[in-house]
């Protein structure tokens, strides 16, 4: 899956972001494999809370297959 370069996923990753960030949160992008599978670490006080399931799917899953529908899904890495 060429259209899944780093580069894309990191800017569609922007929005996900801004949302984090009004809660101290941040995610950092770890890699994206060729089955448009992203791996992604929580960061800040996304890291280890009790929602983050609800976080990985409801903001940053939804908002890169919004702008990137390639993307199969999004994991977390601990």
């Amino acid at each position: 899956m060429t259209a899944l370069s780093r580069d894309a996923v990191e800017e569609a990753l922007g929005q996900a972001r801004a949302e984090l960030a009004k809660h101290g949160g941040n995610v950092e992008l770890l890699g994206v494999n060729d089955q448009g599978v992203v791996l992604v670490r929580l960061l800040g006080a996304c890291s280890g809370c009790a929602s983050a399931k609800v976080t990985l799917k409801e903001i940053i899953e939804k908002s890169l297959k919004e702008k990137l529908p390639a993307i199969s899904r999004v994991e977390a890495v601990m």
